[in-house]
């Protein structure tokens, strides 16, 4: 979408510059080095690498863009920092914390370029697609209105929910898509950018990021079970929104909070206004229809739609059979990070929520579009090898995946805080057992 609303002909090319992973300058970050914009003529054609600092193109959630500007990699993937001659095996076992034996770039020119191009007409008909369902669906629960029909209503509308949730992630209409959720759409798109730019690394990652184990010891013995315990993580996400994670300060709510620049201020202070003004609206809604009619037609699909945000986005990172590593230091860099994440099937809804599950070229890639990502996979296995870890088919609906998030729960709780390759740890003691699993 940001290629059709934006052109690269009605943009001032940038002058050489370098992305710092984290959006602070203050706070203390290891840069991605050379990650540099060069200026391109308004016909070439060239793939992102990572998300762009020049964001503020104007008031509108369509222009507001979390996709990047066209840059050229020159990063220190591409001069050899990452090459292994071992192919991630040490003894004769694949290790999933060392250095790929190949690029970024590799991964790169293996997808066809086909596969990098917007269009904006495809992006809007899956927007009026899933707005028309979304109506549709209250319709015709509030028409028949009975306690048969209600649980499928919310169970269908939270997925949809979700949905709208996705296509806002691609930056299509999403400020008016994120804020009829209750997500404040800027906010959100700059802690997202820097996930994307810190992904799998302990401190700086902005999602779902460990705990080191002095701050998981520092937590009183309810927040800790909390955490760990379905269906309380599940629900987390309104609280990441105002208060961040454990470890962390500020809110997506709040110009002046340590996610933002000053020059983000006005943004944050749109999203959160869109936000409040939202709020206004069901409040409104409220009084106007009845507080039990509103919670069945939106506040317990927003619940879903809030279940959904955390299950996907936590399996995405997490309960793979064999541990994934975690980075800090020189260990790090934006592609191991990336290949620490994880694709997942979700059988029917995988074309309901477009294909999020197809996660690991999403990361890595996040300017392509989500109707790309399945056939952009394929073509980057071959060179991502082990490192790519083939999700488990789903039946029509994936309840197979409730399975490996408990097991997850249980068993990755925090990180040593200590050491650049680090993998997830087990409390014995958290719910009053010695058992590890």
């Amino acid at each position: 979408m940001a290629s059709w609303v934006v052109s690269e002909c009605s943009l001032r090319p940038f002058t050489a510059v370098k992305i710092h992973h984290k959006p602070r300058p203050s706070l203390p970050s290891n840069t991605i080095n050379a990650f540099k914009f060069k200026p391109l003529p308004c016909s070439a054609f060239k793939v992102p690498t990572l998300w762009s600092k020049g964001r503020n193109l104007g008031g509108l959630g369509l222009l507001n863009v979390s996709a990047p500007l066209k840059v050229t990699i020159t990063s220190e993937e591409d001069k050899g920092k990452e090459e292994s001659t071992t192919d991630g095996v040490n003894n004769g076992e694949f290790d999933p914390g060392a250095a790929p034996p190949f690029k970024l770039s590799d991964i790169k020119a293996a997808i066809p370029k086909h596969c990098w191009v917007k269009d904006p007409w495809r992006s809007m008909s899956y927007v009026v697609r899933d707005v028309v369902v979304v109506f549709g669906l209250a319709a015709v629960a509030a028409y028949f209105n009975n306690w048969f029909v209600w649980p499928l209503y919310w169970i269908a509308q939270g997925t949809m929910f979700w949905a709208l949730f996705v296509l806002g992630h691609d930056c299509v209409a999403g400020h008016l898509l994120h804020s009829s959720i209750l997500v404040p759409y800027h906010g959100w798109r700059i802690s997202h950018r820097t996930h994307h730019q810190n992904h799998g690394h302990v401190e700086n990652d902005e999602s779902w990021h460990p705990l080191s184990e002095k701050i998981y010891k520092s937590l009183d013995n309810a927040t800790r079970l909390l955490r760990f315990t379905l269906p309380f993580p599940m629900l987390a996400y309104p609280i990441y929104l105002w208060s961040r994670s454990p470890g962390k300060k500020g809110s997506h709510f709040h110009p002046d909070s340590d996610l933002f620049v000053p020059n983000e201020r006005k943004d944050i202070i749109t999203s959160t206004a869109c936000w409040t003004a939202m709020v206004g609206l069901l409040a409104y809604l409220s009084f106007a229809m009845g507080p039990m009619p509103l919670l069945k037609l939106y506040g317990i699909p927003y619940a879903i739609f809030v279940m959904w945000l955390d299950l996907v986005t936590y399996l995405h990172h997490h309960g793979h059979d064999e541990k994934l590593p975690w980075y800090r230091g020189k260990e790090w860099s934006y592609l191991r990070g990336g290949l620490t994440t994880l694709d997942r099937d979700y059988g029917w809804i995988n074309n309901i929520h477009h294909d999020i599950g197809t996660h690991v070229i999403h990361h890595l890639f996040p300017q392509i579009p989500h109707y790309h990502l399945i056939e952009a996979t394929e073509a980057a296995k071959p060179v991502l090898g082990k490192y790519y870890r083939e999700p488990k088919k789903s039946g029509p609906l994936p309840f197979y995946l409730l399975g490996i998030l408990i097991k997850s729960m249980r068993k990755d709780h925090y990180v040593s805080d200590i050491g650049d390759v680090v993998y997830y740890q087990t409390d014995p003691q958290l719910y009053g057992t010695n058992k590890s699993d």
